[in-house]
């Protein structure tokens, strides 16, 4: 029998550096809320959203990710050369094919990594975590850059009421390499699609080319029964992470939920009953919902004012369209 060689892996792996790129216009809430015949007290009220980031025409979803993947790199002492594989979550990439993975990995000056996007709509940063643990322990990749980066300005209809408000623009980036300490938990991720229509694009491409003068299709999102999904659904998946990783509550210093709106942070936090030293990401009171980039924006904004510290644990969790969702506990870079 002939025997095949397997590569050999790391014995854990963990995010070794952080990065990330905010768009330089901020859209405060008295810019949208005409179009909509909405108030900054409703917005604040409904969602916790004080203003949002939007994209300029030349800050596109190429140029977010490469910025925020070399603050990553440059953290984590890592070379071009020495990333393996590029993993991008987004789904704001315009192009069916090819991969905007690969334009990233030539514009860093990697040296020709495998690259390829995933679409898991907000929890895609989460999932991109995972597989670049499973990766490196594997003994497939060494080092992998995750980034998660949206566009979401240019899916958005400014006159719906239900969505005008929440969607932004951004990207965070992850190195994640070797460890001898598991830096990286087991990921508990899974579907909904029961729930497929409560939040999804409108239009299906090929019907917005029959129109008679063709738009860009919108994102739409059914609110209250999201809501009720996620405060309800998502703090059990959140017990099952802690419970798989082998820690409580008590343990963990960091939550750094996906930026969809405050009361629904709110709401996770009271079901799971954090402790009040638990420090809670609320990136999207200035940045708004950036989908698969909101978890690296906010845990970056958390290590730079401080109330993240490289070694802390930390628990990330997201969920988004599908209904799609992944958590993992890891320690801050």
């Amino acid at each position: 029998m002939t025997h095949i060689t397997d590569a050999p892996g790391a014995p854990h792996a963990t995010i070794l550096g952080i990065g990330s790129y905010r768009p330089s216009r901020v859209i405060p809430n008295s810019e949208v809320v005409e179009a909509i015949d909405s108030s900054d007290e409703w917005i604040q009220q409904r969602s916790g959203i004080k203003q949002r980031r939007w994209a300029t025409p030349e800050e596109t979803v190429t140029l977010m990710s490469v910025e925020s993947s070399r603050i990553a790199m440059e953290r984590a002492g890592v070379e071009p050369e020495q990333i393996d594989a590029v993993i991008v979550a987004t789904v704001s990439h315009m192009f069916q094919t090819p991969a905007v993975a690969t334009m990233i990995a030539h514009e860093l000056g990697t040296n020709r990594p495998a690259a390829f996007d995933i679409s898991a709509a907000c929890a895609g940063f989460c999932h991109g975590v995972a597989l670049a643990s499973d990766m490196i322990r594997g003994g497939s990749s060494k080092h992998v850059l995750v980034i998660g980066v949206e566009r979401l300005s240019d899916l958005t209809d400014v006159g719906d009421r239900g969505t005008a408000f929440i969607f932004a623009d951004g990207a965070g980036a992850a190195v994640v390499g070797p460890s001898d300490e598991p830096g990286i938990g087991p990921v508990v991720w899974g579907s909904d699609g029961e729930q497929f229509d409560l939040i999804r694009q409108k239009e299906d491409w090929r019907d917005v080319l029959q129109q008679e003068r063709p738009v860009m299709p919108h994102l739409v999102m059914q609110g209250n029964p999201v809501f009720r999904w996620a405060s309800y659904e998502m703090a059990k998946i959140a017990q099952a992470t802690l419970d798989r990783s082998g820690i409580t509550v008590d343990d963990l210093d960091v939550f750094v939920p996906h930026q969809a709106n405050m009361r629904i942070i709110d709401a996770m936090a009271r079901a799971m009953k954090l402790p009040p030293h638990v420090k809670i990401a609320r990136d999207i009171a200035e940045q708004g919902n950036t989908s698969a980039a909101s978890i690296p924006l906010a845990l970056d904004r958390m290590v730079e004012e401080g109330e993240a510290k490289s070694g802390d644990t930390a628990l990330l969790i997201a969920f988004g369209a599908g209904l799609a969702y992944a958590a993992q506990v890891v320690k801050v870079p």
